[in-house]
């Protein structure tokens, strides 16, 4: 018996999966950015820990975005 494929659902399904992609590098570049300056000392936290933050604030954006992007069945 085959199942009757759903194009729609696939889409948002794919987005998802992109989004949350998206999500887990900007999380990784903020964790990055706070962690590593930790590790070593906080005297070495400078602008190289900020510009990884804020990329990693900006790919979580998007992914915000992305998200929105996500598409509803309509009914008629």
């Amino acid at each position: 018996m085959q199942t009757a494929r759903n194009p729609l659902a696939a889409y948002n399904e794919r987005v998802k999966l992109f989004a949350n992609f998206l999500n887990a590098i900007g999380l990784g570049l903020i964790g990055f950015a706070v962690l590593r300056p930790l590790t070593e000392s906080l005297g070495n936290a400078n602008l190289s820990a900020l510009w990884w933050g804020m990329t990693g604030l900006a790919i979580h954006g998007i992914s915000h975005y992305v998200v929105g992007r996500v598409r509803k069945e309509v009914k008629e």
